[in-house]
């Protein structure tokens, strides 16, 4: 029994070794890593083999061939290329406008949406940042659809870059020369500032996350945007269907274009859309400090004392049996970088 033991143990130890040694596989290539490994001759050579051997020819006809060249196209150049129905998309869902002051350091701004309404609120609620000499600004660009209204995210942009700033150019295929934006006013804000996006910040939005982060220093928390920074054009195609192509592209200097790349953050922290959508729709009402700051858990005091109760233990039992309370992990990492970068200046 002893000796079959050792074995035993011999062979887990030689397993593990082995484990430990042998390399890791090779990840298997994608289709599109596969097709673009392709030279032209081998490109028509497997278009060929398709044609000569797939068991059903019928997918293969001059219709089918048309469709898979039109599926092909649109995949690899998604989200440039878009299907949609009776020539309009949906609307884009905005938020109210929020601004609030987190820890007496830094000014919130959620601008809800690039339009004209937003803009007049940003001057005002930028001129009490002044007013209170507030250090910092957080501008909250996460699930904003901006759309196309580049020239509204250009004025959004001018708040906060230094006037000559070339803020972003709308590059267009065939026309002789690109649109270039600049900001041709002095800044209303000066101070540190960060830029919060996701996947859901797209179109506008994007442009003036990049240009902030070009022109005025900011620092983007969050994940990738979206990669839509573009100009569509709608093209009937019959029966209700309309093909939406990307007809233009925003670049910005240095950076250079924001598609399909979209813009990467310096400080990347993932969110669930769900978890920062219900946030936004409770901090309306219950205001952003909630999301952000834990509650400090009750102590041992005076009155406790008399009353014969331990506050410690009771809290602690009531927090065991709360839910687990929603946290907005980007907004406080941008605090955080927020009152680091405002210690080491003092």
């Amino acid at each position: 029994m002893k000796i079959l033991t050792a074995l035993l143990a011999a062979s887990l130890c030689l397993s593990a070794n082995a484990a430990e040694t042998a390399p890791s596989p090779t990840p298997t290539p994608t289709m599109r890593e596969n097709i673009d490994a392709l030279d032209a001759p081998q490109l028509q050579k497997a278009i060929e083999v398709l044609e000569q051997n797939f068991l059903s020819s019928g997918e293969l006809d001059e219709t089918g061939r048309q469709r898979a060249l039109l599926e092909g196209l649109a995949t690899r150049l998604a989200p440039g290329v878009l299907f949609a129905s009776g020539g309009e998309g949906a609307k884009p869902t905005h938020h109210a406008f929020l601004a609030e002051i987190l820890d007496g350091k830094a000014g919130y701004i959620r601008p809800g949406a690039i339009d004209s309404s937003s803009l007049a609120q940003l001057d005002a609620t930028l001129k009490k940042f002044s007013d209170k000499e507030l250090p910092a600004a957080i501008l909250d660009l996460r699930q904003l659809p901006g759309g196309s209204a580049f020239d509204t995210a250009a004025e959004f942009a001018k708040r906060f870059c230094p006037k000559g700033s070339i803020l972003f150019t709308i590059q267009k295929p065939g026309a002789r020369q690109e649109r270039i934006l600049t900001s041709d006013t002095d800044p209303a804000f000066r101070g540190i500032l960060v830029v919060l996006c996701d996947a859901g910040t797209s179109g506008a939005a994007e442009a003036l996350a990049a240009s902030l982060r070009a022109n005025a220093g900011a620092m983007v928390v969050g994940a990738p945007s979206a990669g839509q920074a573009v100009e569509f054009s709608d093209f009937p195609l019959g029966g209700g269907r309309t093909l939406r192509v990307a007809v233009a592209r925003v670049a910005v200097p240095e950076a250079g274009p924001l598609f399909p790349g979209g813009v990467k953050p310096d400080v990347e922290i993932g969110m669930p859309a769900g978890v920062t959508l219900e946030i936004f729709g409770r901090s309306a009402t219950e205001g952003l400090g909630r999301f952000v700051f834990d509650v400090e858990r009750p102590r041992m005091n005076e009155a406790a004392l008399m009353a014969n109760a331990n506050p410690e233990i009771t809290g602690d039992e009531e927090t065991q049996a709360k839910p687990e309370p929603l946290r907005d992990t980007a907004l406080q990492r941008a605090l955080d970088l927020v009152t680091a970068i405002v210690f080491y200046k003092k």
